[in-house]
């Protein structure tokens, strides 16, 4: 294996375990440290560091410790994960501490603009003020283009 590709494996590495070591300590979205990914505590990151975190994450979700993941299991454990990160973003967003959101930090967390509205003014090509459904449609593709390779799609189907 030459340098480069040796170079673009371990940081491929290095990001998904760090991803599964952040969601393992509670979804805070921060980059694993390097005791986390040190997982033997040797004092270098290696290849055997990853083979226990990956073990430790499947251990994770296989709840029942059978060796296979059911459906259940795997439910269970992204739901756990997603409340995790819905209450780091909660706290986040909470900036008093009050265990309150206001519906203003709601619509504006971390946006600025409203999104709705930057989007009538952005694709409304006949300035009438809304988009009509041919306006929507040209929204939607030229949505699609800049998104070209992203998985999540343009939106859901109109029809």
């Amino acid at each position: 294996m030459d340098r480069a590709t040796f170079k673009i494996l371990l940081a491929t590495t290095l990001i998904v375990a760090g991803t599964g070591a952040a969601m393992a300590k509670g979804g805070d979205r921060q980059p694993a440290s390097f005791e986390e990914l040190d997982a033997d505590g040797s004092g270098e990151i290696t290849t055997e560091d990853f083979a226990v975190l990956r073990e430790n994450n499947f251990a994770e979700i296989d709840a029942d410790g059978d060796g296979a993941v059911t459906q259940d299991e795997f439910t269970a454990a992204m739901a756990d994960r997603a409340a995790s990160r819905a209450a780091a973003t909660f706290n986040r967003l909470d900036a008093d501490g009050d265990g309150i959101l206001s519906r203003d930090v709601l619509e504006n967390r971390g946006r600025g603009d409203r999104r709705g509205e930057r989007m009538l003014n952005r694709f409304d090509s006949d300035n009438s003020g809304g988009l009509s459904a041919d306006e929507f449609d040209e929204a939607r593709a030229r949505i699609a283009e800049r998104r070209k390779g992203d998985k999540r799609g343009s939106g859901r189907n109109r029809n």
